[in-house]
C-alpha cells in the first residue's frame, strides 16, 4: 500500500522511549534542531505522562509539528546530536513527537484562543510557509485570510509528498485546526489575477 510507513508509539512504547533520555544538561539534541523545540524539557513531560505539557513546549518552538515529526530528517539533525547514539541507539525523538501530537489531537484540546488584537492579515500562499506564518500569525490574535491558488490547501504538504511519508488526512487536519481557531481558507484565489469579492 502507500499507507504511512512508519508507526505512531503506543503509550508504552513512548514511555520506555522518554526513559531513555538522559536529558543532558549541554541540550545538543536541541541544538541540532532547526525549528529550536526544547527537546529535553519535552521527553521530560513525556516521561510525566503530561502529554498536553510537552505539545505545549513543542509549539512554542514549531508551528507544524503534525508535518515535523513526520518529515523532517531527524536522523540528521536531532537525533544525530543525541548522546545515546554514541554508545547505542539515538532516542527516537521526531516518534516521541508524533506521539504527543496524536494525544494531543485524540484529547480534543485544541489550541490556546490568543486575545484579538483587531488586525487583518492576508497570508498567500497555503504551502508550509503559508500555513506556519498564518499559524504564528493566529497565536498572536490577529485575524488570517490564507489565500491558495489550488483546489485545497496545503501546498508541497499536500501535493509534493507522498501519502507512505505524510497522509493527506494529517494536512487536512491541522487546517481544520487552524479554521477551529479563526483561520480562514480560501482557495482556488490566483492573488493578482482573480480576488474575491
Amino acid at each position: 500500500t502507500f499507507d504511512e510507513v512508519d508507526h505512531t508509539y503506543t503509550q508504552e512504547e513512548a514511555r520506555r522511549e522518554a526513559g531513555r533520555c538522559l536529558g543532558c544538561p549541554t541540550h545538543w539534541c536541541a541544538k541540532g534542531c532547526p525549528a529550536g523545540v526544547p527537546v529535553t524539557e519535552f521527553i521530560a513531560k513525556v516521561r510525566e505522562e503530561d502529554y498536553e505539557g510537552a505539545y505545549r513546549l513543542i509549539r512554542t518552538a514549531s508551528t507544524l509539528p503534525e508535518m515535523c515529526s513526520r518529515v523532517c530528517p531527524q536522523e540528521k539533525q536531532c537525533q544525530s546530536n543525541c548522546t545515546r547514539g554514541i554508545r547505542s541507539q539515538a532516542v527516537g525523538i521526531g516518534r516521541l513527537e508524533r506521539f504527543v501530537v496524536e494525544r494531543h489531537y485524540q484529547s480534543g484540546a485544541g489550541e490556546v484562543q490568543a486575545t484579538p488584537t483587531g488586525r487583518r492579515v492576508a497570508v498567500v500562499g497555503s504551502g508550509p510557509a503559508g500555513l506556519s506564518a498564518a499559524q504564528r500569525l493566529a497565536d498572536l490574535g490577529h485575524s488570517v485570510t490564507v489565500y491558495e491558488s489550488s483546489d485545497r490547501p496545503g501546498g508541497l504538504l499536500e501535493y509534493g509528498i507522498p501519502n507512505m511519508k505524510l497522509e493527506k488526512g494529517v494536512v487536512a487536519r491541522k487546517v481544520e485546526a487552524m479554521k477551529a481557531q479563526g483561520v480562514e481558507f480560501r482557495a482556488g484565489v490566483r492573488v493578482g489575477v482573480q480576488m474575491p469579492a
